[in-house]
């Protein structure tokens, strides 16, 4: 199917216009996506900081006081109780006035001058399961930590050395990963949520049969309709990434072009499916509603953003791989905080293409621009 450039343009020109008279859709398509990437940037935040540890130090010597420092050094734990008995921790636990509870009991520092094993406790809240379980890792690395520094006080050597470095995300910050889910996240919401006004629109205001009486084509339309908001997609991608990266020091490693591609790829199914739902329900209420539905919850849940897929059920599994969000969040993520290049990304290019085209198809398919 050929397309007439000419009618193409008017097409576009026309949907500017309208764009430009309608406020609400201005400020979804630019400041919506920027909100709710720095709310959401905030809100979600798996960093565990400021954990409030009580201290029940039964030993009273320079051991089990080093040992309280190393906590409190460590910058994750403030003390906020020290206490006499172990009986004192569950009433604090209980009011939630403590996270964690560390117990030291007599006999700490005799058994660790003899190079004996000198237990202690840790006693955490575990109704918070994920808090709970970072403030272990954190206590077990303190006192592994510690453990090693009174071997090498006795021995001057250790056999075994273990250097450990985190690649890409050296800080383990909760933001170099959120971040770019949450781009994806929001493109896909708000881009499917833009274009499903368009056409629907066009039916409620009484436009269509001038439309209809036109002669351009279905593609024209389509495309017409989609590219002013392809620009915005694209202003708004890169203001996201630039929010990212000043705002929560997400790095960029990557090739600009490289995600420039992927997002207009990314973008182009988004539009599409906007505009399919549009040409298909015909109210901009109902097209609204639809598109909530059909984005949010899974770019939300089923793509990587913020629950990892390895650990779903089976069959969310299966359904995650139709979400397109899921293939944008690992070129994102590839892109900024790996620097990767198009060879690691080939499949997930692939299946952008993909979704590209099938949402295109279906606008296309779906447009009719016949009146009943």
């Amino acid at each position: 199917m050929l397309i007439n450039l000419g009618r193409l343009a008017a097409v576009t020109r026309k949907e500017i216009i309208q764009l430009r008279r309608d406020p609400r859709s201005l400020a979804m398509a630019f400041l919506v996506p920027a909100v709710m990437v720095v709310f959401f940037g905030y809100i979600i935040n798996f960093d565990v900081k400021d954990i409030r540890l009580a201290i029940v130090d039964q030993d009273h010597t320079m051991a089990s006081r080093e040992l309280v420092q190393a906590f409190v050094g460590a910058g994750r734990f403030r003390v906020t109780a020290r206490l006499d008995r172990p009986g004192d921790v569950d009433p604090l636990l209980l009011r939630g006035s403590i996270r964690m509870a560390l117990i030291i009991p007599p006999g700490f520092e005799r058994e660790l001058a003899s190079l004996r094993p000198a237990p202690v406790e840790g006693i955490v809240d575990g109704a918070d399961a994920n808090t709970a379980s970072i403030s272990l890792n954190y206590a077990t690395a303190i006192v592994t930590a510690y453990s090693t520094r009174v071997m090498l006080g006795h021995t001057q050597a250790m056999p075994i050395a273990l250097q450990s470095r985190v690649w890409y995300n050296e800080s383990l910050e909760s933001a170099p990963m959120i971040v770019p889910g949450l781009v994806a996240m929001v493109m896909m919401i708000i881009a499917t949520m833009l274009t499903s006004l368009t056409v629907a629109r066009e039916w409620e205001r009484g436009t269509m049969e001038q439309l209809a009486a036109t002669p351009v084509s279905r593609l024209e339309v389509i495309l017409g309709k989609l590219l002013p908001y392809l620009g915005i997609g694209l202003i708004d991608v890169t203001a996201v990434v630039l929010l990212g990266m000043f705002v929560f020091q997400v790095p960029f490693r990557g090739n600009p072009l490289l995600l420039a591609a992927m997002a207009l790829l990314f973008l182009l199914g988004s539009l599409g499916l906007g505009i399919f739902i549009s040409a298909a329900v015909k109210s901009q209420l109902l097209a609204t509603q639809t598109a909530m539905v059909a984005t949010y919850l899974p770019s939300t849940i089923l793509s990587g953003a913020i629950f990892d897929i390895a650990s779903m059920p089976l069959a969310l599994r299966a359904i995650s791989v139709v979400v397109p969000a899921r293939y944008f969040i690992v070129a994102l993520r590839g892109v900024l905080l790996k620097g990767v290049g198009l060879d690691q990304l080939a499949a997930q290019g692939a299946a952008m293409l993909a979704y590209a085209v099938i949402g295109l198809g279906l606008a296309v398919r779906a447009f009719r621009k016949e009146i009943a």
